[in-house]
């Protein structure tokens, strides 16, 4: 197998061309002289999902399905960018969505699969987050958390509470997997070469933004035995050796992966998962910033997840599905509006 630096050059001379009409773009057009223009772009660790309340509102028309809430870390953000402003105002587009793969940042439309009132036909597919958020040469700032959609990491942790209920490993089903499936190396492979491929588009697209890119936090804990095999308000019925596994060579190799490609381009990258150590999923509830399989959520938010056997309404709780709650959305916060206030500084 290629090391990861060789495989990251082969991929971005492929996207060489891209670059190099994003350079011929001049500086000098960069924001509005009255306010500085911030683009957040992301999965549901940005758009928040149950954390605060829905955006657009329940009921309101221009619902898309993309689990937007106000207190997820870019309104967080907003609230102290508008209190204190870094000499001229911040204007925030927000077009962050659930489920989220890197490809739906510039590349795919995306059908969103929220769960909260969901039309009778189904959401319609929503366009690319570049489009959507208006990219061009006036954006200052963007911000852009993915990346574990494109595992998925999620349909790993399903998977693995499914096997760890059976008495299996999937750490064995994803190191050695079934013919014609993927390899935890082969993943992490192919999500640097699309992780590569959507930064060239985005500065494509945003020639004089100062891209941010953020990375995920530390949802599992620093040993398995932190965790009560069969909680489901924890990790549920995931083996302890599968949580250490998950941890070391998934989503830390994920963060790695994110950074590495970051790194590459001169992008600024911000690391939330070394302060977040301690809060993760299978902490006490006063103490965890990441809440488990089934947790704390509004009430507009489902119990049961469609299409499994999954109900947390046996634990009265909500299906939260290792996602961050408002304490970890406030830690991502800090760290993302600390990196937006430095980069607007550098414009």
């Amino acid at each position: 197998m290629r090391p990861p630096v060789s495989r990251l050059r082969t991929r971005a001379l492929a996207v060489g061309l891209v670059l190099a009409a994003a350079a011929l773009v001049p500086s000098g057009s960069a924001g509005a002289a009255d306010q500085y223009e911030w683009a957040a772009l992301g999965d549901s660790y940005t758009a928040g999902g149950f954390v605060g309340d829905p955006l657009p509102a329940l009921g309101d028309a221009s619902r898309d399905g993309c689990d937007r809430t106000t207190d997820a870390y870019p309104g967080v953000v907003q609230r102290e960018l508008d209190e204190f402003p870094p000499g001229r105002l911040v204007h925030l587009t927000d077009v962050s969505c659930g489920n989220a793969t890197i490809a739906d940042i510039a590349k795919d439309k995306q059908t969103p699969v929220s769960p909260v009132q969901p039309p009778a036909t189904g959401w319609p597919a929503v366009d690319t987050q570049i489009k959507r958020g208006g990219l061009n040469d006036a954006t200052d700032v963007v911000t852009i958390g993915v990346g574990g959609n494109s595992l998925p990491f999620g349909g790993m942790l399903l998977k693995c509470l499914e096997q760890g209920a059976a008495g299996k490993s999937c750490r064995e089903h994803y190191t050695n997997p079934p013919e014609g499936g993927e390899s935890i190396q082969d993943k992490l492979a192919r999500v640097q070469d699309e992780y590569v491929e959507m930064l060239a588009l985005v500065h494509q697209a945003a020639p004089n933004a100062k891209v941010i890119t953020v990375g995920y936090p530390a949802v599992l804990p620093e040993s398995a035995g932190d965790c009560t095999t069969g909680d489901l308000t924890a990790l549920g019925s995931i083996a302890s050796a599968d949580v250490d596994w998950l941890r070391d060579d998934v989503l830390m190799q994920l963060n790695s992966t994110i950074k590495r490609v970051t790194d590459f381009f001169g992008d600024r990258y911000v690391d939330v998962y070394s302060s977040s150590v301690g809060h993760d999923a299978c902490q006490p509830a006063d103490t965890k910033w990441v809440e488990g399989i089934c947790g704390d959520a509004g009430d507009y938010w489902p119990a049961k997840v469609p299409g499994t056997a999954l109900d947390c309404a046996v634990v009265d709780k909500r299906a939260t599905l290792v996602h961050p709650n408002a304490a970890g959305h406030q830690n991502t916060a800090a760290h993302a509006e600390r990196a937006i206030r430095i980069a607007l500084l550098e414009r």
